[in-house]
């Protein structure tokens, strides 16, 4: 990964923060691209918030990198990725001059944020999951792993104690005010009190019958906030257990106190701490696991979980949205003029303008993940299958729900048009082939030979024949006319995950665990055998010539592009920072567009240049 090159240094207002002088908003999408790339869309999935100490900097740990905003402009002004994959924590010193980040396996960076360069790397942790907290008057840093916590000596970042009680994996940190005690949550939902001086433990709160994900003291430091399934509140001095909240809350991935101590924020639910009631519940965001943190006056509270939110604690309206993420994107299709493309995901449906890569819509009425998206042929109707169990078709322009197409009796897994936009296939784990009236949105057929979950349906190419794969180890293809079976290939030894026809219709190819098949579809013969990736291939693409295959692996984070005449890979596009989930090309064939999953993002290939034959 390229490390980011900072350019002239300005100050920003009468903070003593250094940043790169703010882009246009249009170009964020361009920053830290992989060689080929040409535009990314979204910014990753969020896993924590930080405010500078003079409130002039928001920083944000996501699965690509640390993004940093100016607080006051709402820009972003850069993206730090010198780790290796995804940043997992971030927190200032209490004078602003370094931040702390972490991720899974390269350990904690140090940044001077006079320079945005790394001034120290921390790496003595040996398991995952690595979260930072700097002590009050900034002479310590706490780190934790999977099994321990340590505690650093700042002046010289030498480890002072080793926490490691069996805390069963220890989630959050967080010192209390004076800095004399350290509170972690874990995951066999104790939460545990420690000495800071001498590295021993005060008191172990049990309660929780879940991990606790996240810790926080009150100002006064009298109450700890614990957050797990519902949130606990805990008396410091004695271990006790003051109030259980439970309303609202579900999984609380989150807990925050305001500077001045009358609130608490967990997710979406805002607390009066004098009564323990709810205030005020925040709408807007779609995910579930809602990360928080008030401005150091108080004023604002910024929460993220797939977007940032910026709210006026005053009055709790939305001021700002500093983003557009793309959720961890399942599925990924090109509208038929290029100019929009759908990515369908744990948060929905986002419609994203190609040119400038911002958000036309949002479709959020799918109850789970939503994993299979496409667009009829005159591009004006958007089709989604979900987990949910249900189909639904969006009119593009205006982003309105038309049908909801609730036949299928478990996830629907697949969704294809028919070549002139009349029919509706949709395959899923019911063992079923659905097709649909797209007009009216009644079902016009059910196949139910397929003897396994239904993974990929697609329609040739002058729509006569439907072909899908299975669970069943085998591809089939149906008469779209009559609904009848026309072939069985039962070459695969493993699940069909996808199946694609080429553009003129003679092939067909269909993956399985490791490898791809391409079919005469004239004499249903095996034509070709291609092996690259090493698991489950569950999505293909043609480019519109038909002289180019793209491939995506679930055990890998990478992108194959085939020569269809010779079976021979052209290109491995490598960026992404977790399992690709989707892969399809603009009609033109100039861009691809994959699918990450953790990472939450949308990149968009340059496949016409010539290239080497990887892009690293």
């Amino acid at each position: 990964m390229k490390k980011l090159t900072l350019i002239t240094l300005t100050l920003l207002l009468t903070t003593a923060l250094a940043l790169p002088p703010a882009t246009a908003q249009e170009d964020v999408t361009q920053w830290e691209l992989p060689e080929g790339a040409k535009l990314r869309l979204g910014k990753g999935t969020i896993n924590e918030l930080a405010y500078s100490p003079d409130g002039a900097l928001l920083a944000v740990a996501s699965n690509l990198g640390v993004w940093l905003y100016d607080a006051q402009t709402y820009q972003a002004r850069a993206l730090l990725t010198d780790h290796t994959g995804p940043v997992g924590s971030v927190a200032f010193s209490p004078d602003g001059a370094t931040l702390a980040s972490s991720r899974s396996r390269d350990g904690i960076y140090l940044w001077d944020v006079a320079t945005w360069t790394v001034q120290h790397t921390l790496n003595e942790h040996t398991g995952d999951f690595v979260s930072v907290a700097f002590s009050p008057d900034g002479a310590t840093l706490a780190s934790r792993s999977r099994d321990e916590i340590y505690l650093w000596d700042v002046a010289t970042w030498t480890v002072q104690h080793t926490l490691n009680e069996p805390a069963g994996m220890p989630f959050s940190v967080a010192f209390s005010p004076d800095g004399a005690t350290l509170a972690s949550g874990s995951r066999d939902g104790t939460v545990r009190l420690w000495d800071v001086g001498t590295g021993t433990v005060q008191h172990i709160l049990t309660g929780h019958t879940s991990p606790v994900k996240r810790v926080a003291f009150s100002p006064d430091g009298a109450t700890l906030a614990s957050g797990g399934t519902g949130i606990y509140l805990w008396d410091v001095g004695t271990g006790k257990l003051q109030h259980t909240l439970n309303e609202y809350t579900g999984d609380v991935f989150s807990v925050a106190f305001s500077p001045d101590g009358k609130t608490l924020a967990s997710g979406k639910v805002l607390w009066d701490v004098a009564t323990w009631t709810v205030q005020h519940i925040l709408t807007g965001h779609t995910s579930y696991a809602i990360k928080v943190a008030f401005s150091p006056d108080g004023k604002t509270l910024a929460s993220g979980g797939t977007g940032i939110y910026l709210w006026d604690v005053a009055t709790w309206t939305l001021q700002h949205t500093l983003n557009e993420p793309a959720g961890m994107p399942f599925s990924v299709a090109f509208s038929p003029d290029g100019a929009t493309l759908a990515s369908g995901g744990w948060n929905g449906i986002y419609l994203w303008d190609v040119a400038i890569g911002t958000v036309q819509h949002t479709l959020t009425e799918h109850k789970f993940n939503v994993v299979s998206v496409a667009f009829s042929p005159d591009g004006a109707t958007l089709a989604s299958g979900s987990w949910d169990d249900t189909v639904r078709l969006w009119d593009v322009g205006t982003g309105t729900l038309q049908h909801t197409l609730t036949e299928h009796t478990g996830d629907v897994v697949s969704v294809a048009f028919s070549p002139d936009g009349k029919t509706l296939a949709s395959g899923g784990k019911d063992d079923t082939v659905r097709l649909w009236d797209v007009g009216t949105g009644t079902l016009q057929h059910t196949r139910i030979e397929h003897t396994g979950d239904v993974f990929s349906v697609a329609f040739s190419p002058d729509g006569k024949t439907l072909a899908s794969g299975g669970k069943d180890d085998t591809v089939r293809l149906w008469d779209v006319g009559t609904g009848t079976l026309q072939h069985t290939r039962i070459e695969h030894t493993g699940d069909v995950f996808s199946v694609a026809f080429s553009p003129d219709g003679a092939t067909l190819a269909s993956s399985s665990r490791g490898g791809i098949y391409l079919w005469d579809v004239g004499t249903g013969t095996l034509q070709q055998t291609l092996t690259s990736h090493a698991d489950r291939i569950d999505s293909l693409a043609f480019s519109p010539d038909g002289a180019t295959l793209a491939s995506r692996s679930q055990g890998d984070t990478v992108v194959c592009l085939w020569d269809v005449g010779t079976g021979t890979v052209q290109r491995i596009l490598t960026e992404h920072t977790s399992p690709v989930k989707s892969v399809a090309f603009s009609p033109d064939g100039a861009t691809l567009a994959s699918g990450g999953g953790w990472d939450g993002t949308v990149l968009l290939w340059d496949i016409a240049p010539a290239a080497p034959e990887t892009v690293r």
